[in-house]
């Protein structure tokens, strides 16, 4: 939960609501009439801090539960981890500083002259703090996503440092592991790109299936998105040669939903596939829809295509706050004479 001003801490009636989308998600309404039927669905339109179900025993209900269906324990962890991200996430938009012109005033040398310097700082500013709000939703949706499949799977994830799964080499030196389930070592990901990256890194990649076979285990690589591309092929290949096991697109949906087990199964379609998937489905190549935004002391407002959404700011986080970006490593070879 963490000691910060941003820490997010789940009360019983948030606990007891949980349990509620849990009763109605595996059809046990029946069973606890105390649970409305009425009662909002995880992901609606309601402010996530609204999410609560008050008068009600949140032990005596998630103890019925359990006695009934002991993988709802997995099923009610996963969740609250998503519902404790997704309050952390509205508290960022809330709090999330405006960046200041110290930290982003050298780059209107890029287009100033093409609007006026009013418009063009306007522009600069709402631009890095757009920036800010993604990469905060890129870190705390990587502390999440990885973890969840790991734990829906019977797995869990490991760090480096407690890792069973040793370099080639060096074997002081342990990888990181997004699940490890009995004898599997399991490499996730959404999707395989074919944007650049660090030599070293990509090498890491392509070590991680033979690092595994080496300490063993079975790599088992995991890709989301099925899209093929020269990497993604690089990355079947090595798992293919340490004899490890390669699952894409449905695939991977299904290979995951078997392991689960019928209960957290349901988790995944509930709560990660079809939101993804609905997602995916809304994207058109080459058009983004109209997009309007407005902030104040008070409030942001975003409205995209004819849908609104408001968020109350409240005083900026000193943990949000961002330095000023530092220059690139190979800065001398990009100005000659710097």
């Amino acid at each position: 939960m963490g000691s910060s001003d941003l820490a997010i801490e789940l009360s019983d009636d948030m606990c007891a609501y949980l349990v509620g989308v849990i009763v109605h998600d595996l059809g046990f309404g029946k069973r606890f009439p105390e649970v409305p039927a009425s009662l909002p669905k995880f992901f609606s339109a309601a402010a996530p801090e609204d999410l609560r179900l008050a008068g009600v025993n949140f032990w005596n209900l998630i103890d019925r539960l359990l006695q009934g269906e002991p993988d709802a324990i997995t099923y009610f962890s996963c969740l609250a981890a998503m519902h404790k991200a997704r309050l952390k996430y509205a508290r960022i938009l809330q709090r999330q500083p405006i960046p200041t012109m110290d930290q982003v005033g050298p780059r209107g040398l890029l287009q100033y002259g093409q609007m006026s310097p009013r418009a063009l700082a306007g522009f600069i500013l709402w631009r890095k703090w757009l920036y800010d709000i993604d990469n905060r939703a890129a870190q705390e949706t990587g502390y999440l996503f990885e973890p969840i499949i790991a734990h829906s799977i019977g797995g869990v994830p490991v760090s480096s440092t407690r890792s069973p799964v040793r370099r080639r080499g060096d074997e002081k030196k342990g990888r990181q592991v997004d699940c490890i389930r009995g004898k599997r070592a399991y490499e996730i990901k959404i999707r395989v790109t074919i944007a650049a990256s660090g030599q070293g890194r990509w090498q890491e990649e392509l070590d991680f299936p033979s690092d595994c076979r080496a300490s063993g285990y079975v790599p088992v690589l995991i890709v989301f998105d099925p899209t093929a591309n020269p990497k993604l092929n690089a990355l079947k290949k090595a798992f293919t040669k340490a004899k490890g096991e390669v699952y894409i697109g449905d695939a991977a949906w299904q290979h995951l939903d078997e392991a689960a087990g019928k209960t957290m199964a349901k988790f995944i379609e509930e709560y990660v596939r079809q939101p993804m998937e609905s997602i995916l489905a809304e994207v058109t190549a080459g058009r983004l829809p109209e997009i309007r935004l407005s902030m104040d002391e008070e409030k942001l407002q975003v409205w995209v295509a004819k849908e609104e959404i408001a968020v109350y700011r409240s005083a900026p986080s000193p943990e949000l706050a961002t330095d000023e970006n530092e220059l690139p490593d190979d800065i001398d070879e990009e100005l000659p004479g710097a």
